[in-house]
């Protein structure tokens, strides 16, 4: 059977929301840092499936959360289109060479870092209950351009919308090449087992509406298409983080299930403004659940009742903070679900 997080990107509103939390597989957890301390380096961890699955699951067997998410990163993909790709301590991932100082030709891909990842899936489905959802996930293409421009997360993604506006065509020809890649990289998620699966376009804010509209709007609805002719029963969450007013187009033009609504987004704006019985997912602010307090459960409340007419699946408005208390996800949880 079908859990209630996949009935309700498929449409079906709950009596409780399902929740699960972006980065709920991760540094806040103990279990994972010890993990984490004993393979080495990130990416170490990401290509071990055992490892990551075991990361996948451990907050499921922890929290008991209604979708497990997988671990990996949206960077896998330029890896696998063969740009190096590192994870320095204090500094985050590095990419090199730059797309400023190379061409996506220089590069020999390599699809077969996919491998370890579609196998992460099937060992994590193997290990969760039926009515837990299994989440697969890639970078939207303009974020994950930005990172393969600059090498590293830029401020304000200078120059990726520096490259854009002065080069669309070889813009457009890195977002094509990513469109490609990410197609195939999501199907094989879902050929192993992920029953959803998420488009995070973490940059998507920076953007001007025209640059929006051809950015992030276009490059979604093509990957979104993809996936519903080759999986039409598989549904796809569009988080375009920091969209803003620009959220309605980005929910009628991708094609997308479902939207992800970040933290500075009125609830209730979004409900009035998304199109009728839309799927929803968020928004909590993820620094309200490190700090606590009686305004977490107030905040909760204020959501659920925003979202109470549609579907919706509880979440944060991003990833949730390595320094959150163990106890305030559990008094999130206990908001959510009435305990």
């Amino acid at each position: 059977m079908p859990g209630p997080l996949l009935e309700t990107l498929k449409g079906t509103k709950q009596d409780v929301a399902p929740v699960w939390l972006m980065r709920q597989a991760g540094r806040y957890l103990p279990e994972y840092r010890e993990l984490r301390a004993e393979k080495g380096g990130f990416l170490e961890l990401v290509y071990d499936s055992e490892a990551a699955a075991e990361v996948t699951v451990q907050p499921i067997r922890r929290f008991g959360f209604d979708g497990a998410i997988l671990f990996s990163d949206i960077l896998i993909v330029p890896h696998a289109m063969g740009q190096g790709l590192e994870f320095q301590k204090g500094e985050g991932p590095k990419l090199s060479p730059t797309l400023l100082e190379a061409e996506l030709s220089d590069f020999t891909k390599a699809k077969e870092r996919f491998d370890a990842v579609y196998e992460t899936v099937r060992l994590t489905r193997e290990q969760i209950a039926d009515d837990v959802t299994m989440l697969g996930f890639a970078g939207s293409p303009w974020t994950v351009a930005t990172y393969m421009i600059a090498g590293e997360g830029s401020k304000n993604q200078e120059p990726a919308r520096l490259l854009a506006y002065r080069d669309p065509a070889r813009m457009q020809a890195i977002c094509d090449a990513i469109i490609e890649t990410s197609i195939e990289y999501l199907r094989g998620q879902i050929d192993a087992g992920a029953e959803a699966v998420q488009l995070f376009d973490s940059w998507a804010g920076s953007l001007a509406p025209d640059e929006f509209e051809r950015w992030v709007i276009a490059p979604n609805a093509t990957i979104t298409a993809a996936i519903k002719e080759s999986h039409p029963d598989t549904p796809v969450i569009g988080f375009p983080k920091g969209a803003g007013a620009k959220l309605p187009a980005y929910a009628r033009e991708t094609g997308v299930d479902a939207v992800g609504l970040d933290e500075t987004l009125d609830p209730a704006w979004a409900h009035a403004s998304l199109p009728e019985g839309m799927p929803v997912q968020g928004n909590l602010d993820p620094l309200l659940v490190e700090a606590g307090g009686p305004a977490l459960p107030d905040r909760v409340r204020t959501i659920l009742d925003a979202f109470g007419d549609r579907p919706h699946v509880f979440n944060l408005g991003h990833g949730i903070g390595q320094f959150t208390p163990i106890q305030h996800v559990e008094e999130l949880l206990a908001a959510v679900r009435g305990g």
